[in-house]
């Protein structure tokens, strides 16, 4: 019976040294601090920077990378601030026995009325506020190309993840200085529009 146990606890130990084995071996694959290498893959075996000059071209692809996703938000910023206005210069159409929007605005309880005054002219008006949190309905051309520009954004983004996941430094600092650039470059465009 002993002898027994003792062969189930060399067994157990052979499969614990095999697991801790496999485990180890999954892990190797992976860095997990950063290093300085000018031959780090980047997406695939086939991209291996084989000199500086290549790896000096890897980094400066990353760069543009990063700022491509800073112009992909950019340009969705331009899109939702486009539709935005599209929406509140819609015209509507004014139906039989229905009251017009100047008479909707008159005796809306939420309006303000006030005297606007211009070169010497004086005349009541009456202030509407536009809703401001209100769901346009869906539109084809404009949900269309927002799905598009969000898409290329998640593309892009996780292009960008994957080359910081390699732990190179020269990888890692790459994203950031094209993200320092774009954000430089274009960071005054952004309205505030977009959740990210």
């Amino acid at each position: 019976m002993v002898a027994h146990e003792g062969h189930d606890m060399t067994s157990m130990e052979s499969m614990d040294m095999g697991s801790t084995e496999s485990s180890s071996m999954t892990m190797s694959g992976m860095a997990m601090s950063f290093f300085t290498s000018t031959t780090t893959p980047l997406y695939s075996e086939s991209w291996t920077p084989s000199s500086a000059g290549a790896y000096a071209g890897t980094c400066i692809f990353l760069i543009l990378l990063a700022i491509t996703l800073r112009a992909l938000i950019t340009a969705k910023s331009f899109l939702e601030a486009r539709a935005l206005a599209s929406a509140i210069k819609r015209r509507y159409v004014v139906v039989a026995d229905q009251q017009t929007v100047g008479d909707k605005a008159f005796n809306d309880a939420n309006s303000l009325t006030g005297i606007l005054t211009t070169n010497g002219m004086q005349e009541n008006v009456r202030i509407v506020e536009a809703p401001a949190k209100h769901v346009q309905p869906w539109r084809f051309s404009v949900d269309l190309p927002r799905a598009v520009i969000m898409t290329l954004i998640a593309g892009v983004g996780y292009l960008l993840m994957l080359a910081v996941m390699t732990m190179n430094v020269g990888y890692f600092l790459s994203v950031l200085a094209g993200a320092f650039i774009g954000e430089l470059a274009l960071g005054r465009f952004y309205n505030g529009t977009m959740s990210m």
